[in-house]
């Protein structure tokens, strides 16, 4: 398998989460891994057919009376030693980020100072709300009557998503601050 294909990594360890369908890594995806890490619904099933070609999942094909066949994947050991192998091997680095309202802030001296206050006020309020759908979401984990033994993992990748939508929120605040009191004193 590729070195640097993290989504082939991702999707493995998915398999080892209990999905075993396209649909179900989809699922998981948009309720967990959307959050910090995309996989479009497109990289899925091709990506499956590319671990069960190199061997690292296997497939069975599920047939119920009038309904396309599902095809149902598990990690297989060989899928097992690489996920293992990427999770033990160091980062490479940070990754870059791109991120909207940084790159409009970084050019605001060209428009109108309202605008840039705006722009930060729905950015705060965006970050309000996933901050409330990441505090749901714990509540999910929280509260299963058969907690994943991958919960307290889940718990702690969430946590992390949290504390940086709270300093986002807080960075939001003290940016408009800043702007608005600037603008106070060019009156």
């Amino acid at each position: 398998m590729t070195r640097r294909n993290e989504t082939a990594y991702a999707i493995l360890g998915l398999l080892t989460a209990g999905c075993s369908s396209g649909y179900d890594i989809k699922r998981m995806i948009d309720t967990s891994l959307n959050h910090f890490w995309k996989i479009s619904y497109g990289q899925i099933y091709p990506m499956l057919t590319k671990l069960h070609e190199e061997g690292l999942a296997d497939v069975t094909e599920q047939h119920e009376p009038g309904k396309t066949a599902r095809k149902e994947y598990t990690i297989t050991e060989k899928g097992k030693a690489a996920l293992t192998e990427w999770l033990e091997s160091p980062l490479e680095g940070l990754s870059a980020e791109k991120n909207e309202v940084l790159l409009k802030l970084f050019f605001s001296r060209h428009q109108n100072r309202e605008t840039t206050i705006k722009l930060l006020h729905d950015y705060k309020d965006q970050l309000t709300a996933r901050h409330k759908t990441y505090e749901t979401i714990e509540a999910g984990i929280r509260n299963e009557a058969c907690p994943s033994p991958d919960a307290r993992y889940w718990l702690m990748t969430l946590d992390f998503g949290k504390r940086r939508t709270e300093a986002g929120i807080s960075w939001c605040t003290d940016t408009i601050e800043q702007l608005t009191r600037e603008e106070e004193a060019r009156s």
